[in-house]
């Protein structure tokens, strides 16, 4: 599966960093809304804190 970004999330996205992108991109995600894009981020924050 690859991942996904909705076209209305699209231009919120473009604004992340690469690497940030890049890191959502790989994880096979489906960015539908707003809301699925914060729960990705919290996702990796929490992660990036262990």
């Amino acid at each position: 599966m690859a991942s996904y970004v909705s076209p209305k999330l699209r231009e919120k996205f473009e604004t992340l960093s690469i690497d940030l992108k890049n890191n959502i991109l790989k994880r096979n995600v489906k960015l539908n809304s707003i809301y699925d894009l914060i729960n990705i981020l919290e996702v990796i924050s929490k992660e990036a804190k262990e």
